[in-house]
């Protein structure tokens, strides 16, 4: 099971925010350590959308030894520290790269974040097993906290996430068939418009290149067979 911490946030419109994240990306467990006050009729509530019915209303305070002792820890930073002469832990895992190191680790994760304005202390980077930091403009690598939750939480969404909203055709590659079908539509076009006959090789060849790198869908390829068809026979009937 993996959960988020939430160290000594400052502003209850983070939490909402993380809150939703963590519903969005199929997490439930919210653990806050020192939180500012969650009004149900303030901004945390606000904020947090559908997580506002379950996420928010059920989340557990607890202490920063708790997060050490009951979970691997994915302390999560903007600066990791590391230096010739002092650094807390090195290397840091990226967000994208998060997934794949925590599948083979037993017991429960949490995934802890720090303040908005400081982050997690030293001290506490130093108690926590991992760092895991979002790669960022090196003049400005600071996210807004709930910005940053929902990049990490993004990536975890292998593990967390058992089916999306998406169809699973969504991205499927148009099959074969019809896409040599919209290429024999495209040389008929080429036909109808008078394209020289010497130069319709190369102009089939290029834009099966082209069709190529798209790697159209389905659909995709359906509309534009239908385009060139309707196009060609406009052509055909003025000459007639």
């Amino acid at each position: 099971m993996i959960s988020v911490a939430v160290v000594d946030a400052e502003t209850p419109g983070n939490v909402g925010t993380i809150a939703r994240s963590m519903k969005n990306f199929g997490l439930s467990e919210l653990l806050l350590v020192d939180p500012p006050e969650l009004d149900p009729d303030g901004e945390a509530y606000g904020f947090a959308g559908q997580a506002r019915e379950d996420i928010l209303p059920n989340a557990e305070t607890v202490t920063f030894d708790h997060l050490v002792e009951n979970y691997h820890t994915v302390a999560c930073t903007a600066t990791t520290n590391e230096d010739p002469a002092n650094h807390v832990r090195y290397p840091a895992t990226t967000p994208a790269d998060l997934a794949d190191s925590l599948r083979g680790v037993d017991g429960d994760i949490c995934v802890v974040f720090g303040r908005e304005r400081v982050g997690l202390t030293n001290d506490e980077l130093s108690r926590l097993d991992v760092i895991c930091s979002i790669p960022a403009s090196e003049s400005y690598p600071v996210l807004n906290l709930g910005q940053a939750a929902t990049i990490v939480l993004y990536e975890l969404r292998d593990l967390t996430v058992a089916s999306d909203q998406h169809p699973d055709d969504l991205h499927a590659l148009a099959e074969k068939p019809a896409v040599e079908g919209l290429h024999e539509e495209f040389g008929r076009f080429l036909t109808a418009i008078g394209h020289p006959e010497e130069k319709r090789p190369k102009a089939r060849r290029l834009f099966r290149r082209v069709l190529g790198r798209a790697q159209p869908t389905g659909r995709e390829t359906k509309t534009l067979r239908g385009i060139f068809r309707r196009a060609r026979q406009g052509i055909e009937r003025r000459e007639d």
